[in-house]
């Protein structure tokens, strides 16, 4: 299996996931291969195309055959994020709390339920939450960059917000999400000239987010 597969994967690990995707889908229906395993590769991509409908459709497989234990608390993680940021937040709550059951990486859990409490403007839980994750992982870039960012948009504590920023940034420096965090900070700060370094390099790192091009209008309205 490993060896009928082993194309897509390479291309996967590369990081070319629409050239993955479509080596797994080109592969014919009777090939010998293990169908759950062909379903992973195959959600993993979609879910890296933010083709999230499609990804739920075969990381849901590997969940329900339950063959492979690490691979089906991973999927459910993917799932539970999937399903936050399409609105589903009771169905990516439920995976969350199961995937805490379990042990499996609580501090990116705990970040995941703080992205989906601040969703849905529970800002106190949303900041627990991010800090319960930190208390696990003091180094969990996800949970420093949503920590400095929320603190930011409340307008709490604007220079602990960047020390968060920075840290998280010094973690996943090629980050949009970061970069677009700590460019907010400095906006929040009146920081005009780092504002922007930071913000206009979120968005040509990720061109047409909208949160970020948002960042950006509120900049170029700034008054210098």
């Amino acid at each position: 299996m490993d060896n009928m597969l082993s194309q897509g994967i390479a291309l996967y690990r590369q990081g070319a996931y629409s050239d993955a995707l479509a080596f797994f889908l080109s592969l014919p229906d009777d090939v010998e291969s293990d169908n759950i395993e062909l379903a992973y590769f195959i959600g993993l991509c979609y879910a890296k195309l933010e083709r999230f409908d499609d990804a739920l459709v075969y990381l849901e497989q590997v969940v329900t055959a339950g063959k492979d234990l690490d691979r089906v608390l991973q999927c459910r993680f993917l799932l539970a994020v999937i399903y936050a940021k399409s609105g589903r937040r009771k169905l990516a709550d439920f995976e969350l709390n199961k995937l805490l059951e379990t042990g499996y990486k609580p501090a990116s859990v705990y970040a995941a339920l703080a992205y989906i409490a601040w969703q849905q403007d529970d800002v106190d839980r949303c900041l627990a939450l991010y800090k319960k994750s930190l208390d696990v992982d003091p180094d969990n870039p996800t949970a420093l960059n949503g920590l400095g960012y929320v603190l930011a948009c409340e307008n709490r504590d604007l220079t602990q917000a960047l020390t968060y920023c920075k840290r998280a940034l010094d973690k996943a420096p090629q980050s949009p999400a970061c970069l677009d965090s700590i460019g907010w900070v400095y906006l929040k700060l009146g920081l005009q000239r780092d504002a922007e370094r930071y913000l206009l390099q979120a968005q040509s790192l990720l061109p047409g987010n909208q949160e970020i091009s948002e960042h950006v209008r509120l900049l170029q309205e700034t008054p210098v």
